[in-house]
């Protein structure tokens, strides 16, 4: 499956109108549609930090590009997979998995390592160039509440507890300076039946980057 649609011989797939869109748009959405590349605002860490600190996730936006690509990317997988779960399945997911309900080896999520999967973010939000985009797929559900959509203080703390140690005690002294993480609230997700958190980080080596990506064998299916 390619993440960009259109290869030489082939005709564009229109980007979707806002009303067409394959995936809830926040006011932020349609008005980054407006804009074109030139004007639109880079989110630097300071700006990161006050969005995430005060939970305002609807204004994290993605470069109006990347938006419409990704609209047309959504709709083009739906289509050819049924779901965004299907392909995410197919090629994200580790298949020691199986298909959902998964069942995890721990009730507490990322608490074994064979119930998450650190990976890059595809479609990142339009940030600064210093400022790297990961998702953590869980296979532990992490739980919300049922009236705002949120996190639990529960789930945050647990949450926060795995950002700590896989993440900022990795990076040394000043670690936490460099490490934001966040989960959106249901009615934010683009994939809301696959259980992820948000993590951002920067000033980080490739090296690093890939040693927190790389897949384990916890992951690899056995002959």
């Amino acid at each position: 499956m390619r993440k960009y649609p259109v290869t030489m011989g082939e005709l564009p797939t229109p980007t979707p109108t806002p009303e067409e869109a394959p995936f809830p748009l926040t006011e932020t959405d349609k008005w980054v549609l407006s804009l074109t590349d030139e004007e639109f605002h880079y989110h630097d860490w300071e700006e990161l930090r006050k969005i995430i600190g005060e939970n305002n996730l609807s204004v994290l936006k993605r470069k109006p590009s990347d938006l419409r690509r990704y609209m047309t990317w959504t709709t083009e997988t739906k289509a050819e997979y049924g779901s965004m779960t299907n392909y995410i399945l197919a090629h994200r997911l580790p298949k020691t998995w199986g298909s959902p309900p998964f069942t995890p080896a721990s009730s507490v999520p990322f608490d074994d390592e064979s119930d998450y999967r650190v990976l890059i973010n595809d479609w990142p939000y339009g940030l600064a160039p210093d400022i790297t985009h990961i998702v953590v797929w869980s296979r532990t559900l992490i739980a919300t509440d049922p009236e705002t959509g949120d996190m639990t203080s529960d789930s945050r703390q647990t949450v926060a507890d795995f950002v700590k140690r896989f993440f900022v005690d990795k990076l040394g002294p000043g670690g936490e300076a460099k490490v934001l993480w966040f989960k959106n609230w249901v009615a934010l997700q683009s994939v809301r039946s696959l259980e992820h958190i948000h993590v951002m980080v920067r000033d980080v080596s490739r090296d690093l980057l890939d040693e927190w990506t790389q897949e384990q064998d916890v992951h690899i299916m056995k002959n």
